[in-house]
């Protein structure tokens, strides 16, 4: 793909320091955003005809009419002005962060007395604010904690300097019951309702350590005095704290204060998932949906996400753990990307929070839009093995013998990646004699392809060989034979390490154990399996039923054939009453094989 006429004096013109470049269509529209190490390079690659680009980049290349550059310091810097960038030109060919709804916070409200309360709405300047929750009844336990433990009003009174003592409001039912000490009478200093808050915020950041050791100080004082109903009522309190403790999962006490992020995704959207830790409990999960645009790779998709994230929450922590390090450098933050231990545990508990985010919308998916679903995991495939056409429809390949015995193969036909049962076909091996896998296999591809351009019935966009190298050079013979090579694609999988082998290549790919592609093409070789195993035995059984009949002194292959399409096994033959059997084979012949047989 050259570079356009109208492009190239101002791609010449490009600074080779970092920044962030936008591209413009006809109507002057932002339609994508960029970040690059050297703009001159990287905006010169689009139109690099020695890259091979995907599909959505080629399109994304011919509607460009314009570029437009800023030059920063660093990639950091880079990084962070393509994130805002993006937010305010929502470009077509960017990635999208979707937030489909408003996520609850707890607002501690800048009054004389603050007050707490839920709220999705987040006010600059009306106080300060902790979350985002995922549920409104983790807020709202969270609140009752507060209102119990440390007696924070709940009334929604609008104190002021002026109005508190003043008579002027009445007393709520929290009042009477003792869950509220009267601030709007007064009878509460600023000093004891301040180290309330004080411990609040301090749950409500994870420090519930000290909180809870704060608690039993007063605990053993009033305990000392005597006073046992207050130190019981303290004890309680104290009880709950740790409570709410409890439903944060414990990780380790030797890691105070990180961040966690890892990432899940499909061909269609990535799923970055963000925890919080401190003090050794995780006292937050999210997990950010990013909708991918243009196929960018995992690593631009996370760097995108912690930015995001970090910036939603009001993140400061220090260190980050993540699963490989980040293409830049974070101001005054650490990145760990650990290999053992903890905090290794905690980067795959962030992968399964992830990976369950991704797989319920996966079932969502398939419930709401089955064909849609379909044609995701469809795309995972083309993508994963390298096609240019959608395999919809695939077929797998199983010999089957034993030692050397009853040769046969089975072929199982997937539409739409779900089983077409009335394709299956079984094969009874014909030119080969024992056991050679590959010679059977070469029979087998022949067999099968030359029948169906002999009835001009359509081919499969995917063929699938269980096996390593040798059968798939054997499938690759055959159709070289029938001229289908590049008319097919066709790969092997042998079964030890599930390598994917491709034709040519003497190096196996692997793909991802968790990846939909791998988990459907297990699912082709096992149903292939299974078909081939089960004719296998069947003919192994009718073989053995035939030599035993056949030894029977006076017993044709006539009264056997007659036998078998009947009774199907010896052990029903044997069961079968003499009358029964003098029905099917005449009188003389049932007293024969009713004697040879009892």
């Amino acid at each position: 793909m050259s570079i356009p006429q109208y492009l190239s004096e101002t791609i010449k013109t490009l600074p080779t320091t970092p920044g962030v470049y936008r591209f413009l269509d006809e109507n002057e529209v932002v339609i994508y955003v960029g970040k690059a190490k050297n703009l001159k390079n990287r905006v010169s690659s689009y139109f690099n005809s020695n890259r091979q680009h995907n599909a959505k980049t080629r399109i994304l290349v011919k509607k460009i009419r314009s570029i437009k550059t800023i030059s920063v310091e660093t990639e950091a810097d880079a990084l962070l002005l393509e994130n805002t960038l993006i937010k305010k030109h929502q470009p077509k060919y960017n990635i999208q962060l979707k937030d489909d709804k408003t996520y609850p916070w707890i607002c501690i409200k800048k009054e004389p007395y603050p007050r707490l309360f839920y709220t999705r709405q987040v006010v600059k300047g009306e106080g300060e604010y902790f979350g985002p929750f995922h549920s409104v009844t983790t807020v709202k336990t969270l609140l009752e904690l507060f209102k119990n433990t440390f007696e924070i009003r709940s009334c929604t009174h609008k104190l002021t300097e002026e109005n508190i003592g003043k008579k002027e409001f009445k007393t709520s039912v929290e009042y009477y019951i003792g869950n509220c000490k009267g601030c709007c009478q007064g009878e509460v200093s600023h000093k004891e309702y301040k180290d309330r808050l004080r411990n609040v915020k301090k749950v409500l950041r994870g420090n519930t350590k000290s909180v809870i050791e704060q608690l039993r100080i007063k605990m053993r004082k009033h305990a000392t005095k005597l006073e046992f109903e207050k130190a019981q009522e303290i004890k309680e309190k104290i009880q709950r704290v740790e409570r709410f403790q409890a439903k944060s999962t414990v990780v380790s006490a030797s890691i105070k204060n990180v961040d966690v992020f890892n990432i899940d995704s499909d061909v269609h959207t990535a799923y970055i998932n963000y925890l919080k830790v401190i003090n050794g409990a995780i006292i937050q999960s999210y997990t950010l949906e990013i909708k991918k645009k243009m196929d960018e790779p995992d690593s631009d998709l996370l760097a995108h996400g912690i930015l995001e994230i970090r910036e939603r929450f009001a993140s400061v922590t220090q260190e980050l753990i993540l699963p490989e390090p980040l293409p830049i450098q974070l101001k005054d933050v650490k990145i760990t990307v650990p290999k053992q231990g903890a905090k290794k545990d905690l980067l795959r508990l962030s992968f399964v929070n992830a990976q369950a985010v991704k797989e319920e919308r996966h079932k969502r998916q398939k419930n709401l839009d089955p064909e849609k679903n379909t044609l995701r995991i469809l795309e995972t495939v083309k993508k994963d093995l390298h096609l240019t056409e959608l395999p919809r429809h695939i077929e797998c390949f199983d010999n089957s013998n034993f030692h050397g015995t009853n040769p046969v193969a089975a072929c199982v036909v997937f539409k739409d990646a779900k089983p077409s049962k009335k394709d299956y076909r079984h094969f009874n091996i014909k030119t080969v004699v024992g056991a050679n896998d590959f010679a059977s296999m070469e029979e087998v591809i022949y067999r099968r392809y030359k029948r169906l351009l002999d009835e001009q019935e359509p081919l499969p966009q995917l063929i699938i060989v269980d096996g390593g190298k040798g059968q798939l050079s054997s499938a690759v013979k055959s159709l070289k034979t029938l001229d289908l090579i590049g008319k097919v694609a066709v790969v092997g999988i042998a079964k030890r390490l599930e390598e994917i082998y491709f034709p040519g290549d003497s190096l196996p790919i692997y793909i991802d154990k968790r990846s939909e592609s791998l988990k459907l093409i297990q699912y082709l070789r096992n149903e292939a399996h299974r078909f081939g195993i089960t004719h296998h035995r069947s003919k192994r059984r009718k073989g053995t039923l035939k030599t035993e009949l056949l030894e029977i002194k006076g017993i044709g292959k006539k009264t056997q054939e007659q036998l078998i399409k009947h009774y199907k096994s010896l052990k029903r033959i044997k069961e079968a009453p003499k009358e029964r059997l003098e029905e099917i084979i005449g009188k003389s012949k049932a007293e024969i094989v009713y004697k040879a047989l009892h």
